[in-house]
């Protein structure tokens, strides 16, 4: 708007300069028209018409037009015309010749009747000032009276005072007409308008001479004066043509810049000479650049943009090849004017070395911005938006080397429990949200000075900095890892993240790797012990570094049937017959010795090669139901299951190309379930347990009333047996809470018509006590520890007491009454034996 405003308030002013040119001209046109009426003081007729024919001829013919902007600025010989017919004519004649000569032309050319009356007028009042100034100088020009010396000079000054006058009166008009300034207007080509001024008075004063010594000489003076203006206006044209060549390779080679925006503004600005348009703009996508003068007055969405001028032309910027239109540059103006054939070929090879300077400032930021993305990658996480694990070690490593008087530093290494469930359940979106988010709090709880990382997978690391003492870590450690434990929405379900956190302080030596170490070894030190954070201990630290060492085995030990399944025997309580047995993997390590799951399991899950590890499992347990069956003892095997295998829909033809490779009846198979009751509720996991469950596959809740395998996972799970965790067979005797558990596991049994199995059972007191209670089945160092398969034949063959199948002696003899508890039914669901 202001632009609007300002571009009315020109117009305003120059229209009023128009008319107060007229109204001071009008005046005198009356008084020459009077004066000439009343006298008739002509030396020969002819000679108004002579004087107004040439004055018509340097106005028209003899004019060279040169368009500024909207405005159209002639420059001819009207001056040398002028000084001839007030040499020759008496003044109010002269000007009469002078408003006929100058408006005739114009009039002809239908010029515009405003810009008639500014011209005409114009020439009125510069000619009759230069008539009032030589005439009180040097008395009447016309005529004989002065000689020629005196007349010569007299049109000298009359010369300069047209000239002068001529410039005052039109620059201001010039200057609002084209949206210039007067210095730029006045200072500009002033040497050619010098050289012009003095040719023309020159040709003036020769024609005067001429004409007053030999007239027929003034014939020769106009034809030199007719040679000297073409030869004038092919100079312009040239110089003219010249510079602007000139102009054009130095805005083009301006262009030359790798920032877009430099590259618009300077096609804005640097480009006005070349065309001479009141703005410049270039429309790119969803941007436009407006210039207007020597500076940028719009930059921004084209909707934004103030109200452009009228007059437009538009020359499309191409892209190279078959690019198509990537833009437009428009050429503004007031009014309507017309490009010359220069002009418009000047266009199209600015437009197209514009297009050439916008690919090449593109492909430039396409390629710092690749650069950029790239160095991003290198040092941050793609997901998270966190620092890797290469930009952790390194800005840690500076950080340490720097002399430190603000505290201690400290390493917390973070591990999300169960993660994998995430991802395999609810798909890699939901995983990515949860990495996310856990991202996004810990950044959010992290002190300014710390450094928040993505090692990989679902491990971040928190680099504590300005510690104040050791024990400030486990604080720190505390508040990063509850802002986890709130829940959040992702793919439409409520989650809750758990965490494993391990704190090791930076040592004295070792660097950063070395703390990054002991902070993954306090990590797996806190997992291990079911704590939430765990602090960097040395004395661990071997046993540690060996589990970490393992990782790079499990491939090996796969390939190569390092691992081996133990069997412990699982017995009638009442008749210490065996009735099944539990498959208990061992490692046999070339190095480290026989490794028990708790040692290998958790990196088995963590490394990948959790199926391979299981159907070598399955292998090994179902050889050994054939193994005993063809020895005489149809025994089943109960083999236990990670709660990861259940995520896989393959597992259940994994299991029955098992059964079938070794001709076992799926109900020899019993499969043992841990931490069902969370993953019970995802819908992969309930379509396997029910294929499992189809196939004819026994299925038994472990560790029952711990943790997840609880009273709430009963009716959801398809089990037939369920276990109680060693735990409360360890403390019946001296804790009534566990005796009720055990009990209230024994009535669920009962009433759901599953069998129970004790685990643990290590007295002859707890095994009375369990069977007392309805336990129909049991287990533990009390009957036999774990053993290979081949000793677990030789015991059944030796057997308990004469009783091959037995290896425990009966609770009751053959045949005797016993006295069993009020209510109690023994209904034990023990598998059927053959005779």
């Amino acid at each position: 708007m202001i632009e609007a405003t300002t571009s009315h308030r020109a117009d305003q002013l120059l229209r009023q300069l128009v008319s107060l040119f007229t109204l001071a001209a009008v005046p005198i046109l009356i008084w020459a028209g009077w004066a000439a009426a009343r006298n008739s003081d002509l030396p020969e007729w002819w000679l108004p018409i002579v004087a107004t024919a040439m004055i018509a001829f340097t106005v028209d013919v003899g004019t060279s037009m040169i368009r500024i902007r909207s405005a159209i600025v002639s420059y001819n010989w009207s001056e040398t015309g002028i000084l001839l017919t007030i040499a020759f004519l008496p003044p109010h004649w002269a000007l009469l010749c002078l408003a006929a000569g100058t408006a005739l032309p114009k009039v002809r050319r239908r010029i515009r009747l405003d810009k008639i009356a500014f011209n005409t007028a114009k020439a009125v009042l510069t000619a009759g000032l230069a008539l009032a100034v030589t005439t009180l100088i040097f008395g009447p020009l016309h005529g004989d009276h002065l000689p020629i010396p005196q007349q010569l000079a007299a049109l000298v000054v009359a010369g300069a005072v047209l000239i002068v006058t001529d410039d005052l009166l039109a620059m201001p008009v010039l200057a609002l007409a084209t949206g210039g300034t007067l210095r730029q207007l006045v200072l500009g080509d002033w040497p050619i308008r010098l050289l012009t001024l003095i040719v023309k008075i020159a040709a003036a004063l020769a024609a005067a001479a001429t004409w007053r010594v030999d007239p027929p000489w003034t014939l020769i003076v106009a034809a030199v004066a007719v040679v000297v203006q073409l030869l004038y206006q092919n100079r312009m044209r040239t110089r003219e043509e010249r510079k602007a060549w000139q102009r054009l390779a130095t805005v083009t080679e301006a262009l030359n810049d790798t920032d877009l925006t430099r590259v618009l503004h300077t096609a804005v600005v640097r480009a006005e000479p070349l065309f001479s348009a009141n703005e410049i703009e270039v429309a790119l996508g969803g941007r436009l650049v407006r210039g207007r003068g020597e500076s940028v007055v719009f930059d921004g969405a084209p909707d934004d943009a103030p109200r452009p001028e009228r007059q437009v032309f538009a020359m499309p910027l191409l892209g190279s090849g078959a690019g198509g239109e990537i833009g437009v540059l428009r050429l503004r103006f007031h009014s309507e004017v017309r490009l010359s054939e220069r002009e418009q070929y000047t266009l199209r090879t600015f437009a197209s070395a514009l297009a050439t300077a916008i690919r090449n400032a593109t492909a430039y930021q396409e390629l710092m911005s690749v650069a950029a993305s790239h160095a991003q990658e290198a040092t941050h996480d793609q997901l998270t938006g966190l620092l890797n694990r290469r930009a952790l070690l390194d800005r840690g490593a500076r950080h340490l080397q720097e002399p430190h008087q603000d505290g201690l530093t400290a390493m917390l290494l973070v591990d999300l429990n169960h993660f994998k469930e995430v991802n395999d359940t609810l798909g890699h979106t939901a995983g990515d949200a949860v990495l996310t988010e856990v991202a996004r709090r810990l950044e959010a709880a992290a002190h300014p000075g710390d450094i928040v990382a993505r090692l990989g997978g679902d491990e971040f690391a928190v680099l504590l900095r300005g510690l104040s003492a050791p024990a400030v870590a486990m604080h720190r450690a505390e508040v990063l890892l509850d802002t986890l434990h709130h829940p959040f929405m992702a793919e439409g379900m409520q989650l809750r993240v758990e965490a494993s956190g391990g704190i090791a302080v930076a040592p004295g030596r070792g660097g950063m790797t070395e703390l990054l170490r002991r902070a993954d070894v306090a990590m797996y030190q806190a997992k291990r012990g079911g704590e939430r954070i765990a602090t960097y201990s040395r004395v661990k630290d071997t046993a540690d570094i060996a589990r970490l060492a393992l990782g790079g085995d499990l491939t090996r030990a796969v390939e190569e049937e390092e691992f081996a399944v133990n069997f412990q025997p699982i017995l009638d309580l009442g008749t210490g017959e065996v009735v099944a047995a539990e498959a208990l993997s061992r490692w046999h390590h070339p190095v480290r010795g026989h490794l028990d799951p708790l040692r290998f399991l958790e990196t088995v899950e963590r490394s990948g090669l959790l199926p391979a590890f299981t159907d070598t499992v399955l292998e090994k347990s179902l050889g050994a139901v054939t193994a005993l069956r063809d020895a005489g003892y149809d025994l089943p095997v109960a083999v236990n299951v990670s709660p990861r295998s259940l995520l896989d829909p393959g597992f259940p033809a994994l299991v029955a190309a098992r059964l079938a490779t070794h001709d076992v009846p799926a109900d020899r198979l019993v499969l043992e379930l841990t931490e069902t009751l969370a993953l019970s509720q995802l819908a992969v996991v309930d379509r396997v347990l029910h294929e499992l469950r189809d196939t004819g596959v026994r299925l038994a809740l472990d560790d029952f009333g711990t943790g997840y395998s609880s009273l709430a996972a009963v009716p959801r799970i398809p089990v037939q047996e369920i276990k109680i965790d060693r735990r409360f067979v360890a403390a019946m005797d001296g804790s009534p809470e566990a005796a009720a558990v055990v009990r209230a596991t024994v009535e669920l049994g009962r009433s759901l018509d599953l069998l129970v199995v004790a685990e643990g059972v290590e007295s002859p007191a707890q095994r009375k006590a369990l069977w007392e209670l309805g336990c129909g089945a049991g287990q533990g160092h009390l009957f036999a520890r774990s053993m290979p398969v081949g000793t677990l034949l030789g015991a059944l063959r030796q057997g308990s007491a004469n009783r091959p199948g037995h290896l425990a002696p009966s609770l009751h003899d053959t045949g005797a009454v016993v006295r069993l508890a009020t209510g109690r039914r023994v209904r034990s669901r023990l598998p059927h034996l053959p005779a």
